[in-house]
């Protein structure tokens, strides 16, 4: 791998630990980079060596939150516990699952969460007051814990968006307090995925593991842009990573 590739890895994981701890979605830049810099590789190694810049940077964002905004660690470390174990299962099932099913059905969901971001104008401005009743919390806990970290395992791309959309629909939270809840979840489903993928001998160490210090370092910047500038620009950025992963999947899938 010469100058060039590293430095186009270094920037890319950079810029995704800022999106990621923002609203989620650093998969787009980061996974994309690897994928071009490194092509002798198969696909299974540029996924777990994401996974393994991912991970650094979700703890990096998780702190940096945990000093300034207010993560609901009651339902997040649980839920986080849980994300651990079903992102492994995912990871186990990936080979055996069709990207090309799974596109098309992501590419709906994504196009759901943005009409409801636009529909909605108000969601995850300011917290809202919501009933958490147990059926609420346990939502909260398995929708992200299961169902999404599964889906991190198994495919990857929006995981970060798609736990924000769950805490601010199902909690009532502002986009700022559930970002920051989502990367404790999100550190596991990582966690859980890079521990399959590195049984099975895929991370390439020794870039992975530079582009895990980038990954940190633009997720701490991420997450304290995101405490300063407030919901409403977490909301903007919101809808341009949905747009943006949408048009990467419909290019995948038809162009």
């Amino acid at each position: 791998m010469d100058v060039e590739q590293v430095l186009l890895l270094l920037v890319a994981a950079l810029a995704a630990g800022w999106v990621d701890a923002v609203v989620g979605g650093g998969g787009l830049i980061q996974l994309p980079a690897l994928l071009v810099a490194v092509p002798g590789q198969p696909v299974a190694a540029a996924l777990a060596t994401n996974k393994l810049g991912s991970i650094a940077g979700t703890t990096s964002a998780a702190v940096a939150y945990l000093r300034k905004a207010k993560p609901d660690t009651k339902v997040a470390v649980p839920a986080g516990v849980l994300a651990v174990a079903c992102a492994a299962v995912g990871a186990l099932c990936a080979a055996a699952i069709s990207s090309a099913v799974l596109k098309p059905v992501i590419m709906i969901v994504l196009l759901a969460v943005a009409a409801i971001v636009v529909l909605k104008p108000d969601l995850g401005r300011a917290p809202r007051l919501v009933l958490r009743t147990r059926r609420r919390v346990a939502a909260a806990v398995l929708v992200p814990g299961v169902l999404i970290a599964f889906y991190d395992g198994l495919v990857g791309p929006g995981t970060g968006t798609f736990l924000v959309i769950a805490f601010t629909t199902i909690l009532g939270m502002d986009f700022v307090n559930a970002s920051a809840t989502s990367k404790i979840i999100n550190a596991g489903t990582n966690l859980g995925a890079l521990a399959v993928f590195a049984a099975q001998g895929h991370v390439l160490w020794a870039i992975g593991l530079a582009m895990a210090v980038c990954n940190a370092a633009g997720a701490w910047l991420g997450a304290r842009t995101a405490i300063n500038r407030g919901a409403g620009f977490v909301r903007i950025v919101l809808l341009c990573v949905v747009g943006a992963l949408v048009a990467k999947l419909a290019w995948e899938q038809f162009g």
